[in-house]
């Protein structure tokens, strides 16, 4: 007989779908599956049966999807099934096989989801691969989300075994005569999961016989623990991250308030793409000079002087914009750049985006590029030189947004106007001056 009841009942518990909900079931052909089908069935649910073949296991695998197909068939279930060229795709992501599987299978089934409209995707997991999860996990690393196993729900995947163990499915399907197909590659222990099931959790049970049942109650906890620290990041969210524009600054000194100090940073950064030992790093650098970079793949996080700044990658600028004498109009990233000729000594004031130049000094082709390590300038009114990493220092410009400043560079390689901030002495219209050149930027 099926445990019928105490399968609904784990459904409703955990809110995994309604009595009407429209479900896609992943199912191998193994007997976790299979019994999660008829569990299904014969709760009258409205569900569609999803099978991929990643082309891995010859014809064992050909012979598990005409199983799969038969099975939907002999149930009158829709049935949906798609072949993978698993190696091809991992081969080209750079991603080890079982990656590659796992990513093309969840967006063949979002794929599906989406055409026939179903409103959850059912997987058939149970609470032995929970504690396999767990132990995995610590053998790779993991904050405390790692420690939770399996969740029964994860957005639209839903689990509506975890209330069994694998022993427990194992006599519900002989007690019902259930057919289904064993994988060859389970046994294999060349899989690291595979090897934590078959040889781990074995020796842990000698240890604990109990062992499952410990567990369920270590992921209560575990849950518990996540729910307490999601609460208490969602509070310092709203203390610590203070929007400005497209960024996001945290206060240097709160975050030295923070206790424990690592474990709440990492768990604010951790959306961001920042791993434990970069945060660590972090930490070690408040107290130091301003300036440290940090990045995670889509984000820079940068250490200025009492905050930290966290904005997200700019796509690659433009290193050099080429100006030739006669233009009138350039594009350089962010900006557009007029220039005007005119036989007056005209000098503009009270715009930092526009300047006037004597006519005579400019050495064409000029150029439109970033900043430089090595930059030097001579600041209007100033007879003598200055590095361009200090004026941004005085200016208190923060580091990423140095980058961005269009520097207007003459063609014997002199700077002749930081864009927005400061020209150079050299280039000023003077007494002398004959006719001038205005050079005006203009945000696009």
């Amino acid at each position: 007989m099926l445990p019928v009841k105490n399968f609904t009942d784990f459904i409703e518990q955990n809110n995994l779908f309604k009595p009407d909900s429209k479900i896609l079931a992943a199912v191998s052909g193994g007997m976790d599956s299979v019994l999660m089908v008829h569990l299904l069935k014969a709760a009258e649910y409205n569900f569609g049966i999803a099978h991929c073949n990643f082309q891995l296991r010859g014809d064992e695998a050909i012979a598990d999807q005409q199983f799969v197909k038969q099975l939907a068939a002999q149930l009158n279930i829709p049935f949906h099934a798609i072949d993978f060229d698993t190696k091809k795709y991992a081969a080209d992501k750079k991603i080890s096989i079982q990656m590659a599987a796992r990513d093309l299978r969840y967006q063949w089934f979002a794929q599906v989801s989406q055409q026939a409209n179903y409103d959850v995707i059912s997987l058939a997991h149970h609470q032995n691969d929970a504690i396999e999860t767990i132990l995995l996990n610590l053998t790779r690393g993991t904050g405390v989300a790692g420690l939770h196993g399996i969740l029964p729900r994860n957005g639209s995947i839903v689990r509506p075994l975890l209330f069994l163990k694998r022993d427990e499915i194992q006599d519900i399907v002989t007690a019902n005569g259930l057919a289904y197909v064993e994988d060859s590659s389970n046994s294999s222990v060349k899989y690291a999961r595979n090897k934590i099931r078959l040889e781990v959790v074995p020796k842990l049970k000698e240890l604990n016989p109990a062992l499952e049942k410990t567990f369920e109650q270590n992921l209560k906890h575990f849950r518990g623990l996540e729910t307490l620290l999601d609460q208490k990041l969602a509070e310092l969210k709203k203390s610590i991250f203070i929007i400005h524009q497209d960024e996001l600054h945290l206060s240097i000194e709160e975050i030295k308030k923070l206790h424990p100090q690592s474990l709440l940073l990492f768990g604010l950064l951790q959306e961001y793409g920042f791993n434990e030992s970069t945060v660590d790093d972090i930490i070690s650098a408040l107290d130091k000079h301003s300036g440290r970079i940090f990045e995670s793949t889509d984000f820079t996080l940068i250490l200025d002087r009492e905050k930290l700044i966290l904005s997200k990658k700019h796509e690659r600028l433009n290193d050099v914009v080429r100006i030739d004498e006669g233009q009138h109009e350039v594009n350089y990233n962010n900006y557009r750049l007029n220039i005007l000729h005119d036989d007056s000594a005209l000098i503009i004031r009270d715009n930092p985006l526009a300047v006037s130049v004597d006519s005579d000094l400019l050495i064409y082709p000029l150029t439109l590029r970033h900043w430089q390590q090595s930059d030097h300038f001579y600041p209007l009114g100033m007879k003598t030189r200055q590095k361009l990493s200090d004026f941004f220092i005085h200016q208190k410009i923060p580091l990423h947004e140095k980058t961005l400043i269009p520097l207007l560079v003459n063609g014997n390689g002199e700077i002749i106007w930081i864009g927005g901030y400061r020209p150079d002495e050299r280039y000023k219209v003077s007494k002398k001056t004959k006719k001038v050149t205005i050079f005006e930027l203009y945000k696009i």
